[in-house]
Order: structure tokens, then sequence, then C-alpha cells
């Protein structure tokens, strides 16, 4: 009777480590499993046992079948007729082609990952009677396992828009790297609550509503916003997708320079303004000259007269105009900076212009060195274009080269001077307007600020926008609309942001396809929740990452008429990273 009962109870607790284990399961993602992270459930071999007997390649009746009185009947071998083997594939020139080869392979190795897909993937929602068990696991000192953030557990970040398809598998992922997860949900009804783990801290609010946005970003060092509105309604798309972006963004700012003035200085989130162009009295300093690059007599027969002037209009607006017939000639607006004090630009990254006009190209230069002394000062130039309409130009110091190849590299620290030239020479049609005949040597250029970028090496916004994929025709305009004005906001806060633009979005678990990444709207098919969540926890301590904007999709092979350009697939390396090349090769925006 004792052994029995010690039995059924050794019985009963293997049993309930198998499901515990079990419902442990969804801290487990194909990415881990690649860097040699992921841990196998295991069973004892009972109930691991299969129902039927395995198949030894024999007939167990015949060989179990008895005679009347007991003896054993001999059962002649069956005789297999062996079959013909099938003829050798034919190949061509496509077949070994290493591109097809390669997404061939990963297409049949999907194939077969699927089927063990289950291992380690977020399969439901943890069930309630086991909460608390894992929360324990969640919130212990230490990190959780091999895959745990450095420092993660100092870093708090606030998730907008918790309980969507991609919020509710970020909080577990930043959960199980041991961030501290602050979650804002619109409302705190049970059925909301039972969607997150109780170690999350949750708060109710609108980021429709700045005082309630206020009281969520308190602490957070980092926001992932993955919110996005319910219906179609312009005021419901006009109250999350943008205006809540901006509140959002705007309440982090403050949050920021908040701490900052604490600390007695200002949030280096900060954009830094040089001067912008809101009144009359904003072009006080500036000043237009005119030159040529011909310095001998020769010059007098290229002489065709140049004009320029810079003026605040009746209309608002600072506009640096003129003509230039000259064809060495070349006209400049400069002046001298004035920073406030304490304010350095050794502090920010470059300079960001928002400007307007015709769409010509203007060369920015700046002069850097001891501002007493002219003579020891050293010119450093780049080149910029314009679009036709208002844009913003950002402008890193890296790009600056110096006039004297024998010079340093430029010294944002020295810079004393800011100087835009238009030069005839470098002038090239706009391709809007390529059908109609344009006077390349006038110009037209409508200054509304320059600011200089903030430094940084991660990012401290991370927003999920949309691609315009997998919405139907009749509501994708105003939804995109939406989304681009957020996305907007969010470039002009200062922050340093990461906008990922997903595909269609796809209940499947993530990690088992390679990803694309690219810019310019050209993707064409869907990804994951898993797989965006993913890329949302990897953005926040990835320096590539750090303001850029960017579409991602599952691999694909281009349609007919359009391979323009080259679809490279990522898929995860030993160190589970696939984030940090695929972004390395984008562009940065402000």
């Amino acid at each position: 009777m004792t052994t029995t009962t010690a039995a059924a109870a050794a019985s009963t607790s293997t049993a309930a480590n198998c499901k515990l284990s079990s419902d442990l399961r969804p801290s487990v993602s194909f990415n881990n499993f690649l860097s040699f992270n992921y841990i196998p459930r295991r069973c004892p071999s009972r109930f691991r046992a299969s129902a039927s007997p395995p198949n030894t390649g024999k007939d167990s009746k015949s060989e179990n079948a008895q005679n009347e009185d007991g003896n054993r009947q001999r059962v002649p071998p069956v005789q297999v007729q062996q079959q013909q083997p099938p003829p050798p594939p034919s190949l061509s020139l496509d077949d070994v082609n290493p591109v097809g080869l390669g997404r061939r392979s990963r297409q049949l190795f999907d194939e077969v990952w699927r089927k063990f897909s289950g291992l380690g993937q977020i399969s439901s929602t943890i069930r309630a009677d086991d909460r608390e068990a894992l929360d324990a696991l969640l919130v212990r000192e230490g990190p959780m396992c091999e895959f745990a953030i450095p420092g993660a557990q100092s870093t708090v970040v606030l998730v907008v828009g918790a309980t969507s398809r991609i919020g509710r598998i970020v909080v577990r992922k930043l959960m199980l790297r041991g961030y501290s997860v602050k979650a804002l949900v619109r409302r705190a009804d049970q059925e909301v609550i039972d969607l997150l783990p109780r170690s999350v801290e949750v708060i109710v609010g609108d980021v429709g509503d700045p005082d309630t946005v206020k009281a969520a970003v308190e602490g957070c060092n980092k926001i992932i916003y993955c919110a996005t509105a319910r219906s179609t309604i312009t005021g419901d798309l006009f109250r999350v997708d943008y205006r809540g972006v901006y509140n959002m963004s705007k309440a982090f700012q403050d949050h920021n320079n908040k701490l900052a003035q604490l600390r007695a200085g200002k949030s280096s989130k900060s954009k830094l303004l040089i001067t912008k162009f809101k009144s009359e009295s904003s072009l006080d300093g500036w000043e237009v000259r005119q030159g040529s690059y011909f310095q001998d007599v020769v010059a007098t027969k290229y002489d065709g007269g140049m004009d320029a002037k810079f003026e605040f209009t009746e209309s608002g607006e600072a506009v640096f105009s003129g003509y230039v017939f000259n064809r060495g000639g070349y006209v400049e607006l400069s002046k001298k900076l004035s920073l406030p004090l304490g304010c350095t630009l050794d502090r920010y990254e470059g300079l960001v212009l928002s400007v307007g006009g015709n769409g010509r190209s203007y060369v920015l230069i700046l002069e850097a060195g001891a501002s007493g002394d002219p003579s020891q000062s050293k010119l450093y130039f780049t080149r910029f274009s314009t679009k036709v309409g208002f844009c913003r130009v950002r402008v890193p110091f890296s790009s600056f080269r110096p006039v004297n190849p024998d010079d340093p590299v430029l010294d944002p620290f020295l810079v004393h001077t800011l100087t835009i030239r238009f030069e005839p020479r470098k002038q090239r049609s706009v391709d809007a307007n390529a059908t109609m005949k344009q006077d390349l040597r006038s110009f037209k250029l409508i200054l509304e600020y320059i600011k200089a970028l903030p430094t940084g090496q991660e990012t401290d916004f991370v927003l999920v926008s949309c691609s315009g994929q997998g919405i139907e025709p009749s509501r994708r305009e105003q939804v995109l609309k939406a989304k681009q004005a957020g996305e907007d906001s969010l470039r002009r806060s200062g922050l340093g942001y990461t906008i990922v633009r997903p595909g269609p979005l796809e209940e499947e678990p993530g990690g088992q396809r390679a990803l694309i990444f690219d810019q310019g709207n050209r993707i064409s098919q869907g990804i994951s929740c898993a797989d965006v969540a993913d890329i949302c926890v990897k953005a926040l301590h990835d320096s590539t990452a750090r303001n850029k904007s960017f579409d991602v999709c599952y691999e694909y092979v281009a349609e007919e008429g359009r391979e323009l350009y080259e679809l490279v697939a990522h898929l995860p390396d030993k160190a589970n990273n696939y984030l940090t090349p695929a972004l390395s090769v984008l562009e940065k925006n402000t």
C-alpha cells in the first residue's frame, strides 16, 4: 500500500512539473534557439512513451501467433521486390544560381522547422492559476536566463498599447530579458488585466489626454508605442496615431528636461535651436555676399551679372532668392553663430534645416577656428539638395570636408560661422518638372529654422507604424495620413527614435523565416506579430537603429518587372543578431 501511494505521488509530482514546463514554454523563441539558449522540455520516459508499440519492421501478429497446443508457428519471410531508382533530375542554370540555392534551402528548412515550431513559441496566454509561478521567476533577482540583457534591470520601458497584438508579445519579451515594464491601457477591467503578467505596472489612461500621458512617462527610460486606432473614423485616427504620438513624445521630452534641470543642466535629448526665422528681427546679423571662382582677368568674359536678397515677406516667410548669370559666380548668406551660454556644437551630431523652395541644391559651409583671428579659421563644406515645397534636411557633421585637404577634420566645438551658398554650375533639373524648361540660374530658398541634432547611441522611442499594405484601398489614404503625421511629430521631438513599418500582420510563430528590411514603400509581404515585437526589443540598444525609419516583411521574390533592387534577407547569427547588419546599410533621417 505504501509503495503504491509513493508511486502515485511521484507520478503526480512529475505530471505537475511537466505541466509547469509546458506552461512556461512561451518564454522561448526560435531566435533564442539559434543562439544556443534553448532549454528543451524534459519528462520521464513513461510520459514520453507512445501509445502503440514501435514498428520494428516485422509482422508482430505472425511472431505472436500460437497454435492451440501453445507451440509457436513459423511464418515464412515475405520477399520484397526491389524498386528501380528514379532517374536523376535535370539541372539548369537557374538551379545552380547561388541566390536561388540559398532561398530554396531556406524554404526547405522553413517547412521542416514548422513541425517543431511548438517547442519554443508563444502559443497561448498563460493560465491564471500558473501566473504566480511565472511572475515569481520573472521578478527574481539576477538574470533569469542567458539571453537577459545587461543593465535591463535598471531600465524601465513604457509599452503603449500593451494589450494589442504586438504589445502583448513585447511585454513578455521585455520581462524575460530583465526589464521593468509599465503598460498604458485605456481601461483596467478584468479582461484587460488578465492579458498582462501581474508584475507589470498597469497605468490607466488615454494617449489623447496630455495629463494622463505625463503621469505615465514618470520614471521611464524608453518607450515602445504599439497603439493603433480601432476604427477608421478620422477623429479616432487623429487621436491615437497622430496626437497620441505627439503627446507621448512631448511628455517624455519634458520629463527628460525636468530631470536634467535637477542636475543643473539641459537634457541631451533636446535639439539646440540655432536660429528660427519667425519675425523680421530674426534676419539681423545675416549678410548677403557675392563672389566668383575666377580670380584673374579672364573672369570678365564670364560676367553676366548676379543679384540676391534676404527678406521677410508679408506672408511671414524668410526668403533668400536671386539669380546668378555668372558661370563661375556664386551668392551666399552668412552669419556668425551666437549659441546659448554653456552650449557647444560638439555635444551634437549634426544640423537639421527646415527649408522650402524650388528644388535647388546648395553648399553649406562651416567656418571653424579662433573667432577672434580670422586668419586661423578653416573652411569645411558639404552639399545638400531641397525639394519643391518644404522639407527637412539633415546634415551630419561627419559629412563636412575641409576646403584645404591638408586641414584636419571638422571639430564642431570650434565652429563660429555658418554660410549657405548657391552656385549655378552644380544645378540639376528637378524630376517633377523635367518636361518644363527650367532656369537653373535662379533660386528661391525659404528658411524656417536651423537646429542642431542631439548626439546619442541608443533609441529612446520605438514607434510601430504602418507600411500601407493589407489595408483596404478605401481607407488606406486616411490611415497613412494619420500615421505619417505621427511619425513627423516624433522626428521633430529630438528624441532618438526607431520607426518600424511592418507589412500585413500574421498570426504565426516568429523566428522561422528570413526578414527583409527596406526603405521606400516597396515591400509586399506580411510578417508575424512575434517578429515585429522582437525587432522592437532589439532596437532599444542597437546604435544602428537610432533615427531610422524602415519597412520590414518576410523574404520573397520580387515581382516580374520590379527587380530594380536586390532583396537581401537576414537571418539571426550565433549571437541572435540580425538587426545590426540589416540596418547598417539603411539611410538615417531626421
